[in-house]
């Protein structure tokens, strides 16, 4: 929006020109949202407080779990609110791919605000189905499947994936194109959410991954660098450089509340909401391998539910970790939950790193 607004400027008063960057707008909105998140988080806070939006704690969880009880949940719509307000305020309005994007991020962030919705009316931490959940969120990931197709938002070679470390090997989905979108959106999505169980563990993570994203949507719109490094060009696709600036700004900025001991918890409101939105990046800028790469403690977090769930079933009811996801695992081996989050943080920053080596190790 500040764009068009400051368009006349930019060519007759100098110092305005600035503005047609995309990596200073990215760092505006970035900035924006992170004080956004500030100014308006203890409202936001105080409002659900004062609504007895509070969260309900499993009895099956770490026992010392329990006095988080009560702690207002559904802080994503805060998450949600500052990378919306950011992102318009400092994009391209006519970039098909932000409004992809910000589809991705309401629609899934409506399914997680309902999900929250329904528990707390139930008074106790039972929301959607699994089914009623899957439903909804599949049919918003069809949705972005068919707008990414229809406008060519993958660029050219539309089925062709990106392997990380390889320079030419893109093997071609073809037909599997759209279940793969499916698959990327509603694991990650899912992924985030299972991670989302210790303060200030899931949008830490998320803020590494953004961060990481930022980089790689910018490389994946500028022709030369795309060229230079022999990832795939998407023309367009540097505009959603601003959008995953909004996101880390926001993740930041609600880091500051969510930081043990948390005032406040995003949410299934926020955690698929921030999921679905980084799969759909990564789906746009062709790099959902490096997402795997990236996301690698998402990844880990999700891959234990299944391990366990597995295990329990198929050995008779035997587990391969005390408790699934893996972060409980570690906490009731006697690590502190602070110096969890903390290690995990440090595992997701390598895993960024590693995934942006790739760019050159090919």
């Amino acid at each position: 929006m500040l764009v068009w607004l400051l368009a006349l400027l930019r060519d007759h008063l100098p110092g305005f020109s600035v503005f047609r960057y995309v990596t200073f707008r990215a760092a505006m909105a970035a900035a924006t949202a992170m004080l956004l998140s500030l100014i308006v988080g203890p409202w936001v806070i105080e409002t659900l407080k004062r609504l007895k939006m509070g969260q309900h704690i499993r009895a099956e969880g770490p026992e010392h779990h329990q006095v988080k009880a009560g702690t207002p949940t559904m802080g994503g719509a805060l998450i949600l609110g500052c990378i919306l307000v950011s992102t318009l305020l400092w994009c391209e309005l006519r970039s098909l791919h932000i409004w992809v994007a910000l589809l991705s991020l309401l629609g899934f962030g409506i399914v997680g605000a309902f999900d929250d919705a329904q528990k707390l009316l139930k008074k106790q931490n039972l929301g959607l189905s699994s089914r009623q959940k899957m439903v909804l969120l599949t049919l918003i990931s069809l949705l972005v499947a068919f707008l990414v197709l229809h406008f060519g938002l993958r660029g050219a070679n539309t089925s062709q994936l990106s392997v990380p470390f390889f320079k030419r090997f893109q093997p071609d989905v073809s037909f599997f194109l759209v279940p793969w979108i499916w698959l990327v959106m509603v694991g990650t999505s899912n992924a985030v959410n299972l991670t989302d169980g210790l303060d200030g563990l899931a949008i830490g993570g998320t803020l590494v991954v953004a961060v990481t994203f930022a980089i790689l949507a910018y490389v994946a719109g500028h022709f030369k660098i795309a060229a230079y490094l022999m990832v795939p060009f998407v023309g367009g696709g540097a505009e959603l450089t601003v959008f995953m600036g909004a996101m880390a700004g926001a993740s930041l900025g609600f880091l500051w509340f969510n930081a043990h001991p948390a005032e406040v918890f995003m949410g299934d409101t926020g955690s698929l909401a921030l999921g679905g939105a980084l799969g759909t990046v990564a789906i746009m800028i062709k790099q959902e391998l490096l997402l795997v790469i990236a996301g690698g403690v998402f990844v880990w977090e999700a891959v234990s539910v299944i391990l366990q769930v597995g295990s329990f079933k198929l050995r008779g009811g035997k587990r391969i970790f005390r408790m699934a996801p893996f972060h409980h695992h570690l906490e009731l081996g006697g690590l502190q939950e602070t110096k969890v989050v903390i290690r995990l943080w440090i595992t997701a920053i390598v895993c960024s790193m590693l995934a942006l080596s790739s760019l050159k190790l090919r």
